[in-house]
């Protein structure tokens, strides 16, 4: 087949094959498969039936785009891998409720609208010791709506060996610019004190930022500020301390701090 033999996208569609699909849908695979088909024939090649590329095309187009996998790195709770499974009664309850109308942002006691955050605030309260708990999408929004809701505007102290990126290209100094704070670094790479903290306080200051390196670690000639000295030198300034904590963890898991352990030593948003 050469390229002038190609049918026209109008022709692909008027096809029986394919007049009986959606026009978007099919439109799209039609001009999908006449391009495929020109860089098959370009390469020497034999296209086949272009209605046929279309169909495939189609099929593509509508097959499911998460699939089961079997997880074989050695890392339990995996990002790109969907995380931990959930287990089957949590499975259960999302088909029970999913399936049908639920009280997601409705008030059943006050018969009124209510809240989807409250599902769950006051259970990680529990869990963690928080006062009050928000559930977003990831580690990056969290910290970005904390520090543009207290932040925006003025200076946000960070150790140097702390401006760490983490998975798909989250950057610490690149969500604090976003969240429209602007960046103090203290410190070096490898030793922070509290002292260089106290040193950078100004009038300006809206907030102290500890970011847990979850990712990597530094080792040998080390120093770093604990949460709850950090919490001291916040709280004699009137400011808060947001600890960027990295997993998540709710129990103790290795050597990964806990959200319950770094509220308790005095974080005021984790």
């Amino acid at each position: 087949m050469e390229l002038r033999e190609l049918p026209s996208v109008d022709e692909l569609l008027r096809d029986e094959r394919l007049a009986g699909e959606p026009r978007p849908l099919a439109l799209e695979a039609a001009r999908e498969a006449l391009r495929d088909a020109r860089e098959v024939i370009l390469a020497g090649g034999e296209p086949g039936d272009p209605v046929e590329r279309a169909r495939l095309a189609l099929a593509g187009a509508r097959a499911p785009r998460l699939r089961r996998t079997i997880n074989a790195t050695g890392v339990i709770v995996h990002t790109n891998l969907g995380r931990a499974p959930l287990p089957q009664a949590a499975l259960e309850r999302v088909r029970e409720v999913g399936e049908g109308y639920s009280n997601l942002e409705y008030d059943l006691q006050a018969g009124g609208r209510g809240s989807r955050h409250e599902h769950l605030g006051s259970v990680l309260g529990q869990l963690t010791g928080a006062a009050a708990a928000l559930v977003v999408n990831n580690n990056a929004a969290a910290v970005l709506l904390a520090l543009a809701a207290l932040a925006e505007g003025r200076e946000v102290i960070v150790s140097r060996g702390e401006l760490i990126e983490i998975g798909d290209g989250f950057r610490i100094p690149d969500v604090l610019a976003r969240s429209g704070a602007r960046l103090v670094e203290v410190g070096t790479t490898n030793r922070t004190r509290v002292a260089d903290y106290e040193r950078a306080i100004s009038s300006e200051t809206a907030a102290l930022l500890r970011v847990h390196p979850s990712n990597f670690r530094v080792i040998g000639f080390t120093e770093r500020p604990g949460v709850g000295e950090l919490a001291a030198l916040a709280r004699g300034h009137g400011l808060p301390l947001v600890d960027d904590l990295g997993s998540g963890a709710i129990i103790a898991l290795g050597d990964e701090p806990s959200a319950r352990e770094t509220v308790a030593a005095g974080a005021d948003l984790v």
